[in-house]
């Protein structure tokens, strides 16, 4: 067993190497998914995907046109709509939707978890993705900004906030699927945990000990 970080941050790779200083199993470091070594894998992708980016589009007349960033009349970043469209193909299986919709698409999500389960696949091994996100296509914007355990303004201070956004399970499950990998779930973390064997665990955790003890 071999310990393979994806990690493009220097400062998140020293940080990394001093919490794994003592493993007892080789730690190696890559940029990309694609450079990590040939083999079977087991992966733990926990709150990943909702860290990467997505493309956002507006319900505009008939259309859906992509949401951009610019500059307001005061030069401040602002969020406005472009002249790009989506074709309406792709889009048929949303229904109507009201003028100032907002659909979310993550194509460097998907596109990350079928280079995974391909390798998967093919290398064997599984993947375990816990994160925010919704088990059926939708509307909406989950776009945040998230500054000192605190909500801010995504365009506020750039490069000074962490941005999420909700993950789309049935998309993420049907690119695993489009690369040859089995798909089990999504449930919810109640549900996992439950099936773990958490009620168990608390069980035998409480046994032997009164309710001054919990208290504490």
């Amino acid at each position: 067993l071999t310990v393979e970080l994806v990690e493009t941050s220097p400062v998140l790779r020293k940080t990394q190497a001093a919490t794994l200083a003592g493993a007892a199993r080789p730690v190696s470091w890559h940029d990309r998914v694609e450079d990590v070594p040939e083999g079977p894998l087991l992966v733990v992708a926990n709150e990943f995907f909702d860290a990467l980016p997505v493309r956002q589009f507006v319900r505009r007349g008939d259309a859906w046109r992509e949401r951009m960033v610019g500059l307001d009349a005061e030069g401040r970043l602002a969020f406005g709509v472009g002249p790009g469209a989506l074709p309406e193909a792709s889009t048929a299986r949303l229904g109507p939707a009201p003028d100032g919709a907002i659909l979310e698409l993550q194509p460097v999500a998907d596109a990350i978890m079928e280079t995974l389960a391909g390798r998967i696949a093919w290398d064997g091994g599984a993947l375990l993705a816990i994160d925010y996100g919704y088990a059926r296509p939708g509307l909406g914007d989950t776009l945040q900004a998230l500054r000192g355990h605190a909500y801010t303004d995504a365009l506020a201070e750039p490069g000074a906030a962490d941005l999420t956004a909700h993950v789309n399970f049935a998309a993420l499950g049907a690119a695993a699927t489009r690369a040859g990998a089995a798909v089990h779930g999504p449930v919810t973390q109640g549900a996992f945990l439950l099936s773990l064997g958490l009620v168990e665990r608390a069980q035998r955790l409480a046994a032997g000990r009164d309710e001054t003890a919990f208290r504490a």
